[in-house]
């Protein structure tokens, strides 16, 4: 399969949701020949870093199939720097054009940590939120939501600033890399910038 650019990887993203709203997805890259295609290699056209929240399928989401999506899943989809180097190689080696930071409504994470809940390990997740919630507190709504919407914001806006790999390739326009927001309420997917 040959890479796409990153306008049509948007662009495909996009008209893959609008059938996921209106009930009319089409599965592709599903049968038997989609996972025979892909046993020798493959070309995940775009990389989504999500929350591991069982209700956010990005698969689903944008109507894609097997080999379409590098998919990254993590509460509060935060970064680290396994992560970062999971994103990194799907630009570097696997031709993806397009990284999408996908927060969603009523996020476990991001409400977790507005509500200072942090025991165990949990406060690995909060930490890499707060400056989310201490740049939504100053925006006017509710701060939950907003939260999460500031933090795929802030996670992108760090992926874009990431050197070596993807910071050239994103000032030189080949890759986009764009925050989102997933309503569940309407399965619809509001690209935040970009």
């Amino acid at each position: 399969m040959m890479a796409i650019t990153c306008v049509d990887a948007y662009r495909t993203l996009r008209k893959g949701n609008e059938n996921y709203v209106t009930g009319q997805s089409t599965h592709p890259n599903t049968d038997i020949s989609a996972r025979e295609k892909v046993v020798d290699g493959q070309h995940p056209f775009a990389v989504v870093l999500c929350c591991s929240d069982s209700r956010v399928v990005p698969e689903l989401i944008f109507d894609t199939g097997i080999g379409d999506l590098f998919v990254i899943r993590v509460a509060g989809n935060v970064l680290d720097d396994a992560i970062i180097a999971s994103i990194e190689y799907a630009v570097a080696n696997l031709g993806s054009s397009l990284v999408v930071v996908l927060g969603h409504e009523k996020c476990g994470a991001v409400t977790a940590a507005v509500n200072q809940v942090a025991g165990g390990h949990l406060i690995a997740l909060t930490d890499k939120i707060n400056p989310a919630i201490d740049q939504a507190q100053q925006q006017d709504g509710d701060l939950v939501d907003n939260s999460i919407r500031q933090n795929a914001i802030n996670m992108a806006e760090q992926l874009q600033k990431s050197a070596p790999v993807l910071r050239p390739q994103y000032e030189a326009k080949t890759l986009k890399i764009l925050p989102a927001y997933y309503a569940l309420t309407t399965g619809k997917v509001a690209f935040l910038k970009g």
